[in-house]
C-alpha cells in the first residue's frame, strides 16, 4: 500500500497540539504519572518543540496519507533537543487503530527517515514506551538499536 507524508495544514496545528496531547498524556499516566501531573509535564513538552503554537525551526509535521488520499496518521520529527549536529529525532509517530497492522508505520518511518536525510541528519533517534511493544518490534525491525533503559517498579 503506498504511503506518502504531507506537511499538516497550519489550521490543523491547533488541534494536532491538543490531541497530541491528550495523547501523551494518556502514556504518561499508563507509566504511573498522576492525570494533573502528565497533562502539565505532556503540556510542557509541547511548549518546548512549539513555542507560541508553532513548531521550531527544523521541527515539522506530517500526515500519513495513504493511497486513497486519506489521513491515516502523524509524524512530528525534527532535530534532536542534545544539539550535536546531524542528531535528529523522531519526536511522535501514529497511525490510526484501524490501520496498523498494514505496514503504513513502517513506510512512514522510512520516509521520515528520507526526509531526515535531506536535511543533513546522519542519526534519527525516538522514544518507545515499555508498553507499546508492537511499536517496539516495528523499531528493531528497521534497524534501530536500543541506546538506553529506563526502568520502574511500583513499590505497595
Amino acid at each position: 500500500m503506498p504511503v506518502a507524508l504531507r506537511h499538516l495544514d497550519a489550521r490543523r496545528l491547533p488541534a494536532w497540539l491538543a490531541h497530541s496531547r491528550d495523547e501523551y498524556t494518556k502514556d504518561l499516566v499508563v507509566m504511573g504519572q498522576s492525570p494533573e501531573d502528565a497533562y502539565q509535564q505532556a503540556g510542557e513538552s509541547l511548549a518546548r518543540s512549539f513555542p507560541s503554537g508553532m513548531p521550531k525551526p527544523g521541527h515539522v509535521v506530517f500526515d500519513v496519507i495513504d493511497d486513497a488520499e486519506t489521513i491515516v496518521g502523524y509524524l512530528w520529527i525534527g532535530p534532536a533537543s542534545s544539539g550535536l549536529v546531524g542528531a535528529w529525532w523522531i519526536w511522535d509517530i501514529t497511525i490510526d487503530a484501524d490501520k496498523r497492522g498494514q505496514g503504513l508505520g513502517r513506510k512512514a518511518m522510512l520516509l521520515g527517515e528520507q526526509y531526515a536525510r535531506t536535511q543533513g541528519a546522519t542519526t534519527l533517534g525516538l522514544n518507545v514506551f515499555g508498553f507499546n511493544t508492537g511499536a517496539r518490534a516495528l523499531y528493531e525491525s528497521l534497524g534501530y538499536e536500543t541506546t538506553s533503559i529506563k526502568m520502574l517498579k511500583k513499590l505497595d
